[in-house]
């Protein structure tokens, strides 16, 4: 007789959804979880901590972007990053109460201490005082989470030098800032500082940023972004990083540059926390960077081990780590309830502009295959956009010219994370063009440039069937 049904070791979103999942159902959970409070990398400096800068972000620069007669607002780079985001620690709160009460309401016990896998269904976990005790479950879920990489020459020790964990512990607002990476996170913390006037260069390996993205979306993404002044400096590495008796930071780049600034963060890459958790001496299969291998219902090797989250690698996203997590809680006890992840999952870039996407890019409809036409809405010629200050925002879509179907969208604008979702259901429900065109949308709304890029497509194909040769045949014919 096992102690618990399921032990989740690590409290993220993977490990709490996949704890009330389970225990709604009926069965004895535990969490293990070494930090304080819950939440994980979502809540204590990740994805809520960085939105909150977003968003005050956006708010400091409303007058900038919306301009009024007489006023104006400028920063004060002399705040601690901590005065900056008050808001911030409000709203950590907020959600370290709401999983807390609910890990109460479903009768689930917190472990506190550093999990350490020492069977199929033993942890052992060691508290703050270093005491040691074991417990055995049915089933175990890691969802450990995953933290920056951190090279070896990279002087981390130095305060001026910080990553994505530590960047908003600084005790002032860089004003300015070289970013090592231009993947998700290193895109997001550019753009935000660039929007509070500090002088932000980026610095990416690639020949482009967020290569995933749909190209001509990126585009409008990487010209707003230079319109507020970051720097981008692409097709390079850094050498070293040196900071001088100032405190000012030295970067030496692979092709010769050198760059100055008072702030560096490294944003080039993550890794599984999986270190010491005991995973590889049991015989958990592992890829590289510590990443943990499994199948669709999220199952090691190992029958009774389950993983998810960030410490599975890709998309490592909170909203998908909460979906794996359940996934993982029905597989194990056969709950016919979530048995697979939804075929159409959005991205969000919480950029300023933000991005989102789902479903097919330009780019992957065609190489599969599909007759395309493009549907495009401009924010500039939507009297919302216009109200928001947005005159670059664009909505994008793909749909299959036969059946009139949206095969996927991406949105860079203004409330691109909220909108997508009717992208989402559009391509779930087999929708597109017919759809948006009869819908009725508020106005003035964001949701009617679905009509519009709806409108656009249409006329798209008929540009193009009366510039097709079988059109003039039967001109000529006619």
């Amino acid at each position: 007789m096992h102690d618990y049904d399921l032990i989740c070791i690590g409290c993220g979103p993977a490990g709490e959804k996949a704890a009330t999942q389970a225990s709604y159902y009926g069965y004895r959970v535990a969490i293990v979880e070494r930090n304080v409070r819950p939440g994980g990398a979502m809540v204590n400096t990740g994805t809520i901590p960085s939105k909150a800068l977003r968003e005050t972000a956006l708010l400091c620069s409303a007058f900038h972007r919306r301009p009024l007669p007489g006023m104006n607002f400028r920063i004060n780079h002399a705040f601690s990053m901590n005065k900056f985001m008050a808001r911030r620690h409000l709203i950590e709160l907020q959600e370290h109460d709401r999983i807390e009460a609910s890990f109460d309401r479903h009768g689930i016990t917190i472990i506190h201490g550093e999990g350490r896998l020492v069977d199929p269904h033993t942890v052992a976990v060691t508290d703050a005082n270093g005491n040691e005790r074991t417990i055995s479950a049915s089933n175990i879920l890691i969802t450990t989470g995953s933290s920056p990489l951190r090279p070896e020459h990279i002087p981390f020790d130095d305060r001026n030098v910080v990553d994505a964990d530590s960047i908003l512990t600084l005790d002032h607002v860089p004003s300015s800032l070289v970013i090592v990476g231009g993947g998700v996170i290193g895109t997001e913390y550019a753009s935000m500082f660039a929007e509070i006037e500090t002088n932000v260069t980026l610095v990416h390996h690639g020949a482009e940023i967020l290569s995933f993205l749909d190209g001509e979306c990126r585009e409008r993404l990487v010209s707003s972004m230079k319109w507020q002044g970051v720097n981008f400096v692409l097709e390079t590495t850094v050498d070293e990083v040196r900071v001088d008796k100032l405190g000012l930071v030295h970067v030496s780049l692979s092709d010769g540059e050198k760059l100055e600034a008072d702030t560096l963060l490294w944003a080039a890459g993550r890794q599984s926390n999986t270190r010491g958790l005991g995973v590889e001496e049991i015989g958990v299969t592992m890829g590289d960077r510590g990443l943990i291998r499994v199948d669709e219902q999220y199952r090691t090797n190992i029958p009774s081990i389950y993983a998810a989250g960030d410490v599975i690698g890709f998309p490592a996203l909170a909203a998908t780590s909460m979906e794996q997590g359940r996934i993982a809680a029905c597989s194990m006890f056969n709950i016919d309830f979530k048995t697979k992840l939804a075929s159409t999952t959005p991205i969000g870039i919480y950029s300023i502009p933000a991005i989102s996407m789902v479903g097919k890019t330009t780019e992957q409809a065609r190489t599969e295959g599909y007759d395309i036409v493009i549907g495009r809405a401009e924010y500039r010629y939507n009297v919302r956009g216009r109200m928001l200050g947005d005159e670059e925002g664009l909505l994008k879509c793909v749909f299959d010219r036969h059946s009139r179907e949206l095969l996927g969208a991406t949105i860079v604008g203004e409330d691109a994370t909220e909108l997508i979702h009717l992208a989402q259901s559009a391509i779930s429900h087999h929708a597109g063009i017919d759809y948006f065109i009869n819908a009725c949308f508020n106005y003035p709304s964001l949701s009617e440039l679905f009509k519009y890029a709806a409108y656009s497509a249409l006329q798209a194909m008929a540009r193009e069937d009366a510039a097709s040769p079988a059109s003039d045949h039967r001109a000529t014919a006619a």
